[in-house]
């Protein structure tokens, strides 16, 4: 009887130990590939969270908010009496960025600087320098523009109720409903 020897050469076991060597490399790079996908993504959405939480502030922030409001009483029911402050962390504000619309039935009436007062509490005018955050103001608006009038007298004579929108220049806008059951001086209307 006649044994057969087969012997594997040292060729064959090398060329299987390159190719485990080859799969484990394409392997690494896959996964360095993939992990430079996640940590780009995930600064992405970082950024863009950065970005929507500085714009949040921004208009959270750079808004007036109305304590309450009143028929003015130096006017002949034309006027809105608003005691306002400056939301908290916002930063001074000058008057001349304040702006405000009144849309009632009689139509809407807009305006900036010239239809608008603030005073201190006090009753004296406001510095230059503008609102300061954490102090309140009192601010009279001008309801009727000549063309549309959207006075407390008006609103009362209509449906009882105008909407405010008071909005600051790179910050925030304020809402408010004027409800206007009495067009007398100091009645309230908020």
């Amino acid at each position: 009887m006649k044994t057969n020897r087969r012997e594997e050469s040292n060729d064959q076991l090398a060329a299987i130990g390159i190719g485990a060597m080859i799969v484990f490399i394409a392997l690494i790079l896959v996964a360095a590939v993939a992990a430079a996908v996640i940590i780009q993504t995930a600064e992405k959405l970082q950024q863009n969270a950065q970005t929507t939480g500085d714009d949040t502030a921004d208009n959270m922030a750079g808004k007036l908010l109305i304590n309450s409001a009143f028929v003015d009483t130096g006017t002949a029911a034309e006027n809105y009496l608003l005691f306002v402050t400056m939301a908290p962390g916002s930063e001074q504000t000058p008057t001349a960025s304040i702006t405000f619309q009144i849309f009632c039935d009689a139509g809407d009436v807009e305006g900036a600087t010239a239809a608008m007062t603030f005073l201190e509490m006090d009753g004296t005018a406001v510095p230059a320098a503008g609102l300061q955050p954490g102090t309140p103001y009192s601010l009279v608006i001008d309801a009727d523009d000549g063309t549309d009038d959207c006075g407390p007298d008006q609103v009362e004579s209509d449906d009882n109720e105008a909407t405010l929108y008071l909005h600051v220049a790179s910050g925030g806008s304020t809402y408010e409903n004027l409800v206007v059951d009495d067009d007398t001086a100091g009645a309230l209307v908020v």
